[in-house]
């Protein structure tokens, strides 16, 4: 591919994502690693929303989240999923399309143990996607959690990670008159090689 040159450049996507997102952390305000997470539910009908990508892998997009919310069964019940990381200070963005596998091992519980007391006794507090009276409900379940597990919880057996293997990868970048430059990487399973395209604006 004579013409994937500069940020395009490099034969990893995995790479080429990570070097993207070290350029969003300096110039992104919030969040540079936010994602756009689109499931379907058992209807086939769309959901999406936003969560913090956490790690890129050599071979995977990690996030993490409650196992009983709304996205987790919807990734449970299909073991795929896509999102579209979007940085409007690079003018770039990022599409991914794959299959999703849990993430419950130390890694998770690595993560688990580097947020904030704040967010991991939040963790246990909340029942994730399901219907709430009022936050004062909320708060006092916060306070019960905290009495109960004190200044070092462990984590949830409810809550852990997924793994976001890619079958396809767009990394797109704005261009002039909406000559954008997009290429795709493509591949039928995890295992196979990467098919690199240059596609139309």
């Amino acid at each position: 591919m004579s013409d994937r040159t500069g940020i395009f450049a490099g034969d990893d996507p995995f790479s080429i994502a990570r070097k993207w997102m070290k350029e969003a952390r300096e110039s992104e305000i919030n969040d540079p690693n936010a994602i756009a997470l689109s499931t379907v539910d058992e209807n086939g009908l769309p959901n999406a929303r936003m969560v913090l990508l956490k790690d890129i892998e050599d071979d995977a997009f990690i996030f993490y989240t409650n196992y009983a919310s709304a996205k987790a069964q919807e990734v449970d019940a299909t073991e795929k999923a896509a999102f579209v990381m979007h940085w409007k200070s690079l003018r770039r963005q990022v599409r991914v399309r794959g299959l999703v596998t849990r993430e419950e091992g130390a890694k998770a519980d690595a993560y688990y143990e580097s947020r904030s007391l704040k967010s991991r006794l939040g963790a246990w507090a909340s029942k994730q996607s399901q219907p709430l009276g009022s936050r004062t409900e909320l708060m006092a379940e916060v306070a019960k959690i905290t009495a109960k597990h004190g200044a070092n919880p462990k984590r949830p057996p409810f809550w852990g990670g997924y793994r976001i293997v890619p079958l396809e990868i767009e990394f797109w970048a704005d261009g002039a008159f909406r000559l954008h430059d997009r290429f795709r990487w493509r591949r039928t399973v995890p295992e196979s090689e990467w098919e690199v395209l240059r596609l139309n604006p």
